[in-house]
């Protein structure tokens, strides 16, 4: 008997639900989370299409190309370049009212998806990080600072990137499903012993839903290697190169453009 069974069948049935009949776009960077929500989704909607944004050549689009190549379902790739990146982030703070950097740097990949899908549901692997423990962040910590940091990922998740993506969504018409944030699922995630969960080293990172995705016959999806999504996509390589084109910091480049936006601070 597998022993994240339970687990997985949650997560398995909690997809099922929200795709089933329905037809299904998955903000999909080829990597782990986002790709065993895809294969499962495959089995019960009516047609799913993976989007990945990021540069030509990006280590997102390398690693989505090959993985919806794997899997069998059709793939968008939702350009950014220097040509369209400034105006891309003043549609996303004007839907958003958001005009944190950091928020803006990881949140502008799943802007660009919703704006390119023509499906009404976007399915996501949100969630998988904070609570599968998939962060670097994680790792080589002392008890406190792992708490620290886990806690604070978790607020920050919930708190701050949730709205932030809800508004987009909602900006499209769109619905968003957060399979590995369903209450059913974290309620089985509760049950798994939080040192089992820990990761030891790079590697172990998201061990658990890794042998779920192998238990499932994808052992091409659990070894996927990720990186962050500003920095998979290389969005934060191009603000950076446009900033210093202005001769700006990162974050003062962004505040330009919330201020032509929403008006200068008073």
């Amino acid at each position: 008997m597998f022993r994240y069974g339970a687990l997985r069948d949650t997560i398995i049935d909690v997809i099922r639900k929200g795709t089933e009949g329905k037809d299904i776009g998955v903000a999909f960077s080829g990597g782990l989370d986002s790709g065993l929500a895809a294969a499962i989704a495959k089995k019960y909607a009516d047609s799913v299409r993976l989007y990945t944004c990021g540069t030509e050549g990006s280590h997102d689009v390398i690693m989505a190309k090959d993985l919806s190549e794997r899997l069998e379902l059709p793939w968008t790739h939702v350009k950014i370049t220097k040509d369209n990146t400034r105006s891309l982030i003043a549609e996303l703070i004007s839907a958003t009212g958001v005009s944190d950097p950091f928020t803006i740097s990881y949140e502008l990949q799943l802007f660009c998806v919703c704006r390119t899908s023509e499906e009404d549901t976007i399915l996501t692997g949100q969630g998988a990080d904070e609570f599968f423990m998939g962060c670097a962040k994680f790792v080589d910590q002392t008890d406190e600072e792992y708490e620290t940091l886990r806690a604070s990922s978790v607020n920050r998740l919930f708190d701050v990137s949730m709205p932030c993506e809800k508004a987009i969504a909602s900006h499209f018409g769109q619905t968003l499903l957060y399979p590995y944030l369903d209450p059913a699922v974290l309620s089985e995630i509760e049950k798994i012993d939080p040192e089992v969960l820990r990761p030891k080293d790079m590697d172990s990172r998201k061990s658990v839903l890794k042998e779920i995705a192998a238990d499932m016959g994808y052992p091409s999806i659990a070894g996927r290697v990720k990186k962050s999504s500003q920095y998979g996509s290389r969005t934060t390589d191009i603000i950076r190169a446009l900033a210093k084109e202005k001769g700006q910091y990162y974050n003062q480049y962004i505040k330009s453009i919330c201020d032509e936006v929403t008006g200068p601070d008073e």
